[in-house]
């Protein structure tokens, strides 16, 4: 087994969340709690570019109250409709979606799925293994809002119960319906990864 202690410390926090709100208000309540807390903790939000949906919602609301904002954007997205308001400090503009994804791996210290479409899986189960493969050893986290993850943790867990995953892998993953909690359960988490696949 390779074991890894993370540090304590988490100053980019990369966020995946919906270009949607959702149904229930409940989603855009936790996302504007969700940038208040990046903003209240001096935290650096790494997001997917844009001002719309929940990701929008986390992004100005950090913004506006203080938090340094890092978009990145592949360059067919760089419209004004998704872009129609300034809510970064900084953006970054890529050439496509992979140079995109690479770019906030590099700036995040820690990632987070907040409720989302397939857009926002597809960066949650890229980042969850590269961990698998130990080409990072930063924390991932759900944030569980209105339950929106339970049947995806579920369905891990029975990956692991019919063979197909480690429970090391699993245990890796926090899990939480709270920001703040998620992120202390990710300040302390301690990596057990197995090398082999």
């Amino acid at each position: 087994m390779l074991y890894v202690e993370l540090m304590n410390i988490i100053n980019n926090l990369a966020i995946f969340c919906g270009s949607s709100k959702g149904n229930n208000p409940i989603f855009s309540e936790e996302a504007i709690n969700v940038g208040k807390y990046i903003a209240k903790e001096n935290m650096t939000l790494v997001y997917g570019g844009g001002n719309i949906g929940l990701m929008g919602l986390v992004a100005s609301t950090a913004y506006e109250n203080g938090a340094r904002v890092i978009g990145v954007l592949p360059k067919r997205l760089n419209l004004p409709q998704v872009c129609n308001k300034d809510v970064e400090t900084e953006r970054i503009i890529t050439t496509d979606m992979h140079e995109r994804k690479k770019e906030m791996y590099k700036r995040s210290d820690a990632f987070i799925a907040m409720p989302g479409g397939i857009g926002t899986y597809e960066e949650f189960f890229e980042t969850y293994t590269w961990l698998q493969l130990n080409i990072h050893s930063k924390p991932i986290g759900l944030l569980n809002i209105d339950n929106f993850y339970t049947p995806l943790y579920n369905f891990l867990r029975q990956a692991c119960e019919k063979g197909f995953m480690k429970k090391d892998i699993l245990d890796c993953l926090s899990i939480s319906t709270d920001i703040e909690t998620l992120v202390e359960m990710m300040r302390t988490k301690k990596l057990n990864i197995s090398t082999k696949i």
